[in-house]
């Protein structure tokens, strides 16, 4: 069952999120049972009294009578908890109660030396949503360490409760999200980036080839895993001239034989595009040049032109003469 885990890495990510930062989560247990245990002194030295705690006896240890008593506790308990009562047992109740509360009702002193305090703090108080002060005894306003006991059950809960623990909360849901957000971008570099050339999709825009086309036809990473089985069995002496290239790299861990940042669509269409360009100028370059002759012969025209004029103009002058 416990498979599964390793084959799936959001199952495994939890786990990691605890072992990643390990250091920091026991490093703050520690501290956290530090101040529980300067939590039990303070108990031990001045509130043992309060630490009264409700057990419930082992019933297969119990002889008939204890049996018969446990039973009518639990018969009065739960005829005061809903608040019912016939006319039969209404007057009786209370001093059949206070008669079963001479033998005990079930309470047992849990601070009596320093060990159990620390257990009893460390095994209830993190267990309770208000801490240790949800399982003590309530005590009187009149009582001289009342405020004593207020000041206590508030720390207990503010500094263990709410600061102590959520720090060890917060550094476990924040490697949870760190291994999250790596996981998305491995997933998105995979998606969008070619895992033999490196090439980005944005690469293959416009192109004759897109990129979906480009990875699986001709960078297919299990074609190049393919091929590397092919060398690791085939005999050395019956490999080709690319062949021979590729063993020799691997066997000096040399990688120029990946095609990294190149491929052989994007290096034709870049081929055709120059060619295209190379066409365009070359239309431009004749246009320009059939322009330049056309202005030449514009311009001779017009030389010719006021040549001619010139001549005109002399004539009458050399007439007058």
């Amino acid at each position: 069952m416990l498979d599964v885990v390793y084959r799936e890495e959001t199952l495994l990510n939890v786990i990691r999120c605890v072992t990643k930062n390990a250091k920091s989560v026991l490093l703050t247990a520690v501290f956290a049972v530090i101040l529980i245990y300067l939590f039990s002194i303070c108990g031990f030295l001045f509130l043992r009294d309060d630490f009264i705690m409700e057990v419930d006896p082992n019933t297969d240890k119990l002889t008939s009578s204890q049996n018969e008593y446990q039973n009518r506790i639990r018969a009065i308990r739960s005829s005061e908890q809903n608040e019912y009562c016939s006319a039969e047992n209404c007057t009786s109740s209370d001093t059949e109660y206070e008669s079963l509360e001479v033998e005990g009702d079930g309470l047992e002193r849990s601070c009596d030396t320093l060990i159990m305090c620390i257990i009893t703090t460390l095994n209830n108080g993190l267990r309770n949503g208000g801490g240790i002060g949800d399982v003590l005894r309530k005590p009187s306003s009149s009582e001289p360490l009342f405020m004593f006991r207020v000041v206590y059950d508030l720390l207990f809960f503010f500094i263990v409760i709410i600061i102590t623990l959520n720090l060890i909360f917060g550094v476990i849901i924040d490697t949870f999200g760190d291994l999250r957000q790596e996981k998305q971008e491995k997933d998105y570099t995979l998606r969008n980036t070619c895992f033999i050339c490196s090439l980005d999709r944005s690469k293959f825009d416009n192109k004759t080839v897109s990129f979906d086309e480009h990875i699986k036809l001709e960078h297919n990473m299990w074609h190049y895993l393919y091929f590397l089985i092919l060398i690791k069995v085939k005999d050395k002496t019956e490999f080709t001239g690319p062949e021979s290239f590729v063993y020799s790299c691997i066997q000096n861990k040399n990688l120029e034989w990946f095609p990294r940042m190149r491929a052989m669509s994007l290096d034709s269409s870049n081929k055709d595009e120059e060619e295209n360009e190379l066409n365009q100028i070359k239309s431009r370059l004749d246009q320009t040049s059939n322009l330049v002759i056309n202005l030449l012969k514009q311009l001779d025209e017009l030389k010719e032109n006021f040549a001619d004029k010139r001549k005109n103009e002399e004539r009458p002058s050399l007439l007058k003469i």
